[in-house]
């Protein structure tokens, strides 16, 4: 093997000079879908590492070096890689409490098939296949490993044991919507225990948040989260307060006169002066959930990964607070960065976003147009918007989305130069959740390569979409019109961020008869 290539097609003949090529401060290697980890623990299990991978899309190869404590992983697109390495270098993983460091190879792809030793690498990646196509039938790596099958059931019943810290619905679903979309969750109380239950819009992300969270401690050496599948099918919710939450249906009443806290949830809410301390084999959440003392936690966010969680103590009162969420009340109002300043518009923002809630203002930052201020109708669309896009790619840039120390965003006083970068959409007919109880709220997808379109008029052919669409600049992979209503169509591009800057520009697009295209994320594949 050459020395000067960190990884090769020959991944057997590593020598102990190999360690100075691992350096951290090496020069980068250009994006590849081969990741390699180093210091991987050496009782690891293949379905561990996999799961590092999981989130950011699918894992097609893995190959284990267990004697040398490295190990590669290929992605399937080196769009998801990418994504993968930005989210894990601020955030450093931890596989059984020890941290995995991750890099580029210089490998376009695993060859692996010659290899000795690949048949628990390649059982634990057909477990993981066939449970993303639906496969129930699992016999392998990590149902011997003792993972649980996958269920019918999207709805997920979470006991949080040694509950030193009050867990708010907020906490959950900050963590739990990173696994997919969270549609409802219920808290409760019983058995002296804090329960949750929380359904997701797909049961396969209950499936994967089920086991990468299962067992996890939310703070070091306290509130352990203990999943397992519910029973029920469905969750029925009828007051959208601080216990129980509906992201579909925002309509729903607060409730009259809410019950007090629990006395176990109470007595931490009134703990004095808590500092967190770490502990040696204290789990925390993958990537890094653990608190050094003093410190909060602060994970950048991905659609897909576990998100952006800082939570810190307040001395005066004793309570928990998440910077943004608790710490800003019902704030609604975005901070957005990373932005393409030769690119992006208000308009862009506002269609975006406009997936995930209805947009009232857009502020792009007069000085520093990277970053700009977006304003949602309520607090659950802003949290909504966060959990899907940030992380997202948009005009060659990772997106970065937060929630905003600013209350609202205030319009340019008259005369005041502005270059047309702040817009109030309020009153815009393109709003997608005017109507109480609309579909719309049941069709939130993050964001996918596959669009799903609507209003079509019928004098509209194949041709003339697929053209449409090649006009954005995007690869047309696959088109096909529903049978049952010629009216809507799913058009497969080829990326997500190409679908991004489709729906940004096509949405609300005249196709003539008076009929505008409206466009959003599928989670249909053709």
């Amino acid at each position: 093997m050459n020395n000067s290539t960190p990884a090769t097609g020959v991944f057997l003949n590593y020598d102990g000079n190999d360690k100075k090529k691992f350096k951290r401060d090496r020069s980068p290697c250009s994006p590849s879908r081969v990741l390699h980890l180093r210091q991987i623990p050496s009782d690891v299990t293949e379905a561990e590492v996999i799961s590092l991978g999981l989130p950011f899309g699918k894992v097609t190869n893995l190959l284990m070096l267990k004697g040398r404590s490295q190990a590669f992983l290929e992605m399937a697109s080196e769009e998801a890689a990418v994504t993968m390495v930005n989210y894990y270098t601020p955030a450093t993983p931890h596989l059984r409490s020890q941290p995995v460091y991750i890099q580029y190879s210089n490998h376009r792809e695993l060859k692996t098939d010659n290899l000795p030793n690949q048949a628990r690498a390649q059982a634990a990646l057909q477990a993981v296949n066939a449970m993303q196509s639906g496969s129930l039938a699992i016999t392998s790596a990590l149902a011997a490993e003792g993972a649980l099958l996958p269920g019918q059931s999207s709805v997920l019943r979470i006991i949080v044991e040694n509950l030193f810290y009050p867990v708010t619905l907020e906490v959950l679903y900050q963590i739990f919507c990173k696994f997919g979309s969270v549609l409802k969750i219920i808290t409760f109380t019983k058995n002296n225990q804090f329960q949750a239950l929380l359904q997701y819009a797909d049961p396969m992300n209950a499936y994967y948040a089920k086991m990468a969270l299962d067992g996890q401690s939310i703070y070091t050496g306290c509130c352990t989260l203990r999943i397992d599948f519910s029973k029920l099918i469905s969750l029925k919710v009828k007051y959208n307060n601080d216990k129980s939450r509906d992201f579909t249906r925002l309509d729903l009443p607060s409730g009259d006169g809410q019950p007090p806290l629990e006395p176990s949830i109470a007595a931490a809410f009134g703990t004095q002066n808590i500092i967190f301390s770490s502990y040696a084999g204290g789990g925390g959440f993958a990537p890094a959930m653990g608190f050094a003392q003093g410190a909060g936690l602060s994970i950048p966010a991905i659609p897909g990964a576990l998100g952006s969680l800082a939570v810190t103590t307040s001395a005066a009162s004793g309570q928990m607070t998440i910077p943004g969420v608790t710490g800003v009340p019902g704030n609604s109002v975005l901070l957005v960065s990373n932005l393409n300043p030769e690119a992006i518009t208000p308009h862009g923002l506002f269609i975006l976003f406009g997936v995930y809630g209805d947009v009232h203002r857009v502020k792009i930052m007069f000085k520093k147009k990277e970053n700009a201020l977006v304003q949602m109708a309520d607090a659950t669309q802003a949290q909504l918007a966060i959990s899907h896009l940030n992380g997202q790619r948009l005009y060659g840039r990772v997106l970065r989305a937060t929630l905003s120390k600013h209350q609202t965003v205030q319009l340019p006083r008259e005369g005041q130069e502005d270059q047309g970068l702040t817009k109030d959409y309020s009153n815009s007919p393109l709003h997608r959740f005017k109507k109480p109880g609309s579909k719309n709220f049941q069709n939130i997808f993050p964001p996918s390569a596959i669009l799903h379109l609507s209003n079509i008029p019928p004098s509209v052919t194949v041709d003339d979409l697929k053209n449409l669409f090649a006009s954005t600049g995007s690869t047309v992979k696959d088109f096909r019109f529903f049978q049952k209503d010629c009216k809507m169509a799913l058009i497969q591009l080829g990326s997500v961020e190409e679908a991004v800057h489709a729906l940004i520009e096509l949405h609300n697009h005249d196709l003539g008869e008076n009929h505008r295209l409206r466009v959003s994320f599928s989670k249909s594949t053709i």
